[in-house]
C-alpha cells in the first residue's frame, strides 16, 4: 500500500522528533563519557523552574537541564504533560562532579527545598506532573535515598508521611527551549518574582556553604 503525502510527512516528523529524543540523550551521553567523574541526577519537586532555579546554584553542578520523565506517552510537550495525563512529572536533570558535591548533599537539598508531604502537589502547583520523586541511575542512588528517606520518616522531621517517590530513571524528554534556565532568563516575570526568587533567597541563606563562587 502506498503511503500518501501526508501520511508520509506525518511519519517524517515522527521520526525527527524520536531523532531528537535520541540526540539530546545521546549529548548527554558523550558528555559523560568524555568527562567520566561527572554523573548524573534527576528530581522531580514541582514546577521545575523553581526546582532548577535551585540547583544552578549548587557548587559541582555542572549542568541542569528541565525535562519530563516518569511518563507513558513518547515525546511530550509541556502542553501535553500539563493535562496531567501523560504521566510524566516535571523534573531537571543535572550533570554534578561527586568530588564537589556528594549525591547526599543533593539529596539534603532536594528534601529542604520543597515540601514532600504534599501528593501531587507544590504550593499552588497541583497534579501529577507535580508530583516529589526520585529517579534514580544506580544502585547506591536508590540506597541513598531509601536510606535518606527512612532517616527522615524516623526522626519525624515533617508533620506528615513523606509522599516523595523512589523510581527507576526512564527515558528523559528534555522540555521546549523556552523552560531552559528560565528564572534567569525572565526573572521579573511575576511567577519568578513571587514565588521562585523567595525560594531561591531562602535556599542561599541555608546552603550558604554549598553555593557557587564562596
Amino acid at each position: 500500500m502506498k503511503l500518501t503525502i501526508l501520511s508520509f510527512l506525518l511519519l517524517a516528523m515522527a521520526g525527527n522528533t524520536h531523532k531528537k529524543v535520541i540526540n539530546n540523550h545521546a549529548q548527554d551521553m558523550t558528555n559523560l563519557e568524555s568527562n567520566p567523574g561527572l554523573q548524573l541526577a534527576t528530581f522531580a519537586s514541582g514546577c521545575f523552574w523553581c526546582t532548577e532555579a535551585i540547583f544552578q546554584n549548587v557548587d559541582g553542578v555542572e549542568k541542569v537541564v528541565s525535562g519530563y520523565m516518569g511518563g507513558k506517552v513518547k515525546n511530550p510537550t509541556y502542553k501535553d504533560v500539563c493535562t496531567g495525563q501523560t504521566g510524566h512529572a516535571e523534573v531537571i536533570q543535572l550533570t554534578y562532579n561527586p568530588k564537589e558535591v556528594s549525591y547526599d548533599e543533593l539529596l539534603e537539598i532536594f528534601w529542604k527545598t520543597h515540601d514532600p508531604t504534599t501528593l501531587n502537589r507544590q504550593g499552588a502547583d497541583v497534579g501529577t506532573q507535580y508530583r516529589s520523586a526520585i529517579f534514580y541511575h544506580n544502585d547506591d542512588q536508590k540506597q541513598l535515598a531509601e536510606k535518606y528517606k527512612k532517616k527522615l520518616a524516623e526522626a519525624e522531621v515533617f508533620d506528615q508521611p513523606i509522599v516523595t517517590e523512589i523510581t527507576p530513571a526512564s527515558v528523559f524528554y528534555k522540555a521546549e527551549d523556552y523552560h531552559q534556565n528560565y528564572y534567569n532568563l525572565n526573572g521579573d516575570a511575576p511567577y519568578c518574582s513571587m514565588v521562585i526568587q523567595p525560594k531561591v533567597e531562602k535556599f542561599k541563606k541555608v546552603f550558604k556553604e554549598k553555593l557557587k563562587n564562596q
